[in-house]
């Protein structure tokens, strides 16, 4: 990374940076959406509620899998970058034994105590059949779709990012074929799609472990010597990425009892559909975070503070862009958007105000999202929990028990944009302390 092409073309290394993580990020959104897309229009609303009250579920597995992988993917390279490639070879394959016992370990307990975890995600009557169908074949491609990821980050830090990128894509398209041959021609209902990304997921994992037996040149699958310490720095480097899932499980569970307390299954299956199209832009502003990342960090460890703040402007500038234009088509093909998912005009209605109301948020989640990106990488810990922890936990869970109560489904709508405009103004804040540092380190430096 060269200092002085950042100063000169700062736009184009960002996006040089940023593209090939938002494409990264846009492929993993399409399976999902694709699922979404199938269920509604071959299957019904009913199958759409029950995939989403499951959704806590599988955050749980991403919650483990990322506090496993993205600590073991660090120490590794740490190790690497210091010329202990036997130790970094331990620590991949520890960290990788670790992700296969968790995560095949929880599927194991899920499937053991299955009506119970349906009793605590308050899964009626009405979905209870599609649920049940549905993700006793999925548990089983959680952990697969886990241990994927976490090559994935190896492959990565071995700077083979294009090879996973292309796994990636390959994933995506299988899905999407499968999916349409089990619903469209083999009529295999709920299991057919969830079947479909167990497939998916199996020739993914086969394609990956082509990679690290033929094609890796520094990590190795094979024996290794297990440390407690390593594993006990594991988990602790991870903590902040379970933390951040975790909430995104909380959140999500408590958006689904809400509804269906007071709403229901229409209500359910709306705002799974209104909750797509915020995946897909959420995937977006987390490319551009992970591409900016290591630009905040490297020119404000050089103590080019106005260099750094300049990207991080124009990096909210990019996102909030993104969010006016994705406004703007949504305005235009609302209507559109809702039929691509359902057939029942009540759920049609539901979506098509929900948009309106929903997409709102656009305009300010993107700069909390880059704001938070922006402290984690100068080292400022702190206001990142603060910022994330009101967006992702405390404000959200605030107005999700709130709204949806004062205004039923409208109230739902809103929670979005009114915790996204309240964090907001905590990002506002805590930007305009830092050009106070900003200004304090160059007088330092001055002196």
């Amino acid at each position: 990374m060269n200092l002085e092409s950042i100063r000169k073309n700062n736009v184009q290394v960002l996006l040089q940076f940023a593209v090939p993580s938002i494409i990264a990020m846009v492929l993993t959104s399409f399976i999902t959406i694709a699922d979404g897309f199938f269920m509604g229009n071959y299957i019904g609303k009913e199958a759409i509620a029950a995939v989403n009250l499951g959704l806590p579920v599988l955050y749980l597995y991403l919650a483990l899998g990322l506090m496993i992988s993205v600590g073991g993917v660090a120490i590794a390279g740490m190790s690497l970058g210091s010329g202990e490639k036997k130790e970094c070879n331990d620590i991949f394959n520890q960290t990788m034994a670790t992700t296969v016992i968790v995560s095949i370990g929880l599927s194991m307990v899920i499937l053991l105590f299955f009506q119970q975890v349906m009793g605590m995600l308050h899964v009626n009557n009405e979905v209870a059949d599609y649920f049940e169908r549905y993700y006793r074949i999925l548990i089983w491609e959680l952990p697969i779709m886990v241990i994927n990821s976490s090559f994935g980050m190896f492959i990565r830090g071995e700077g083979k990012p294009e090879f996973f990128m292309k796994v990636n894509i390959c994933n995506v398209v299988l899905n999407i074929v499968m999916d349409y041959l089990a619903v469209r021609w083999l009529r295999l209902g709920v299991e057919g799609i969830a079947a479909a990304s167990l497939i998916a997921a199996l020739i993914e994992l086969g394609m990956i472990l082509y990679f690290f037996f033929c094609k890796s040149e520094i990590y190795k699958l094979g024996k290794f010597h297990f440390s407690s310490a390593v594993l006990r720095s594991t988990l602790l480097n991870g903590s902040s990425e379970f933390i951040g899932e975790m909430s995104m499980s909380i959140a999500m569970y408590a958006y689904n009892w809400v509804i269906m307390k007071h709403i229901g299954v229409d209500g359910v299956a709306a705002f799974t559909v209104v909750g797509y199209m915020s995946y897909l832009f959420s995937m977006i502003i987390i490319g551009f975070g992970q591409g900016a990342s290591p630009l905040f960090s490297f020119t404000y460890g050089a103590k080019e503070y106005e260099l750094c703040k300049e990207i991080r402007k124009k990096t909210n500038g990019f996102v909030l862009a993104a969010g006016i234009v994705v406004m703007g088509l949504l305005c235009l093909f609302s209507r559109g958007y809702s039929n691509l998912f359902v057939k029942n005009e009540a759920i049609r209605s539901m979506v098509q105000t929900g948009i309106y109301i929903f997409m709102f948020s656009f305009l300010f989640s993107g700069i909390n999202t880059i704001t938070s990106f922006y402290f984690t990488s100068i080292g400022r810990a702190k206001e990142s929990a603060v910022i994330s922890s009101a967006r992702g936990l405390v404000i959200l869970l605030l107005c999700i028990f709130t709204l949806p109560v004062l205004w039923g489904m409208t109230g739902v709508w809103l929670v979005s944009p009114v915790t996204e405009f309240i964090t907001i103004l905590i990002s506002f804040y805590y930007m305009r302390r830092e050009i106070g540092h900003y200004t304090l380190f160059q007088s330092t430096d001055l002196g």
